[in-house]
């Protein structure tokens, strides 16, 4: 898809004004995130999403200058607790984003929120966060981990099938990631496997699921997990025997191109995509493939998304003093989401349309994600009436 010269010009002109704050005068975002390990590209390119938001409005967000201090939690829940405990108490931090796995989330949000100090989720929404335990100062810009997954099982029951095996890594959003697709998909479950969370040998789970002999699967192994298991899926001869119906971490477009061909074919689910025909996922993509010499992935699309929820809500309160302001600044999601229509439900998770995309090869025999049609509309999620805020 071609950019129109409006929107490249307006990029240009961002990046042509952009002059970063001085660390002393801005205001300082902490960022916990995971950068190492087969998963590191999640956390950067969240990272990274975020910072091009603000380099976009040269060095601020909302008019604020803003410095983001950034640590890697090595996808290590004390680690991110630790850090966090830094942020807030040696730097006065007051605003905090950036954490991808959920159990780095559930050790670490409860002790910040609990601090009286702001999170925003880019990417990591477990359930037991968004239903009884939701609290004002916790927001999710991403998804909540079930919808995520709900969705597979909205469009493997609307292709057809009733009879599916499913796998996901054994932790919390594993668990949410299987309870989602299992609450959409009514179907016949003929295997639930939880596997090692880093697990990168999937040989044994090729033989029980071509001894189930499902009519679909539904697999969520993110990063350089989904990596192996789709490249192992292919070996084992699964590819064209069984097909699959996956949600967008299995496909993000890292996985895609490291995995090539055995993609092709793929059913995916997602609530963004690179093709997505809005002015601010426009601007967004041009900016990202102008600065960064990398496949764009949904990771990074939800750090651009807090980026501009960030600065929806600086521009009302000026700063972070005052944080009973900030939290309705920030619920009142004024912004321009990149994935099209947002706001926040009651549990301050989103609402959002969810879409059936089509992994085809590409124009270069590449697997490129394809945006077909919209599977679930003004979706919330299964936990917010749980929620008495």
């Amino acid at each position: 898809m071609k950019l129109s010269s409006v929107i490249k010009a307006s990029v240009v002109a961002a990046f042509a004004a952009a002059t970063p704050a001085l660390a002393e005068d801005a205001l300082k975002i902490g960022v916990i995130t995971t950068l190492s390990g087969p998963a590191g590209y999640l956390g950067q390119d969240v990272r990274d999403g975020l910072q091009l938001a603000i380099d976009m409005e040269g060095g601020k967000l909302g008019g604020v200058p803003v410095e983001l201090v950034v640590e890697d939690d090595g996808l290590k829940p004390g680690n991110g607790r630790q850090i966090a405990e830094k942020y807030m108490n040696d730097e006065g931090i007051k605003l905090l984003t950036g954490i991808i796995f959920s159990n780095v989330a559930g050790a670490t949000v409860p002790d910040i929120v609990d601090n009286g100090a702001i999170y925003i989720s880019p990417n990591a929404g477990p359930s037991n966060l968004a239903g009884k335990g939701c609290h004002e100062n916790y927001f999710v810009v991403s998804w909540q981990n079930d919808a995520l997954h709900e969705a597979a099982g909205a469009a493997a029951k609307k292709l057809g099938y009733t009879k599916a095996f499913a796998l996901a890594p054994n932790y919390q959003a594993g668990k949410d990631a299987i309870a989602g697709f299992k609450r959409t998909f009514g179907g016949e479950i003929l295997g639930e496997v939880y596997t090692q969370l880093g697990q990168t040998d999937y040989s044994a789970e090729m033989a029980q699921i071509r001894a189930a002999n499902p009519e679909v699967v539904f697999q969520f192994h993110p990063g350089g997990m989904g990596i192996a298991f789709l490249r192992q899926y292919q070996q084992a001869g699964l590819l064209g025997t069984i097909p699959m119906v996956l949600s967008e971490p299995s496909t993000d477009a890292v996985v895609l191109n490291a995995v090539g061909e055995a993609a092709v074919g793929i059913t995916a689910t997602a609530h963004w995509n690179r093709d997505f025909d809005n002015e601010s996922n426009k601007a967004f993509v041009a900016a990202w493939d102008e600065k960064y010499d990398r496949p764009i992935t949904y990771y990074a699309s939800q750090g651009y998304d807090t980026g501009l929820l960030i600065a929806s809500a600086l521009r009302q309160t000026g700063g972070v003093d005052d944080i009973d302001a900030l939290r309705e600044a920030i619920r009142k999601a004024d912004f321009a989401s990149v994935r099209g229509e947002f706001k926040f439900g009651k549990n301050q998770h989103p609402v959002h349309n969810w879409y059936q995309l089509d992994i085809v090869a590409g124009d270069d025999g590449k697997p490129v994600a394809v945006t077909k049609e919209v599977l679930l509309e003004n979706y919330g999620d299964s936990y917010a009436d749980q929620c008495e805020m």
